[in-house]
């Protein structure tokens, strides 16, 4: 029982990855549910002995909170930040669902033509102004999904550490 309970934190700490790029996917509250798995029916421990500790899965747990919140917030925010509009940053998403087709290429490119698409037709902006505000809500972007790789990789990190 003890391996499949390990198993499964494991594969939810690897879709949690897959989840962090992925725009369906929750990345990090997946990756934090396989920590909270383990903990809840698990009994391992980390290279010193230790088990999880209920004070670790809840900063775990305000980390994910954070990292979910700044995934909404950065991208619009670099948006505005090169003059960009609420068109490009929704542009931009509807080119990374668009992108979905052919990831993870089609997600990133998808993404940048978007919101310059958006801010071109629907803003009424001119080329240059429509590129740098794309340009802005593709660093969001990234940015964001930066965030929740390096968050959900540290979760699988831990979730290896605890489980084997």
């Amino acid at each position: 029982m003890e391996t499949l309970i390990a198993i499964i934190a494991l594969v939810l700490g690897i879709v949690g990855i897959i989840g962090s790029v992925a725009p369906a996917l929750p990345g990090p509250p997946l990756s934090w549910l396989g920590m909270l798995i383990l903990y809840i029916w698990g009994s391992g421990t980390n290279g010193s002995g230790d088990p999880m500790s209920t004070q670790f899965l809840l900063i775990w747990l305000a980390i994910v909170a954070v990292v979910s919140l700044l995934d909404y917030i950065v991208p619009a925010y670099f948006t505005k930040l090169t003059g960009g509009s609420k068109y490009g940053g929704w542009g931009a998403i509807a080119g990374l669902f668009i992108g979905l087709i052919y990831p993870p290429v089609g997600m990133i490119v998808g993404s940048l033509l978007g919101a310059f698409a958006a801010e071109l037709l629907f803003a009424g902006k001119d080329t240059y102004s429509s590129l740098k505000s794309a340009l802005g809500a593709f660093l969001g972007f990234l940015f964001g999904t930066g965030l929740k790789l390096i968050c959900s990789a540290v979760m699988l990190f831990y979730i290896i550490i605890y489980a084997f």
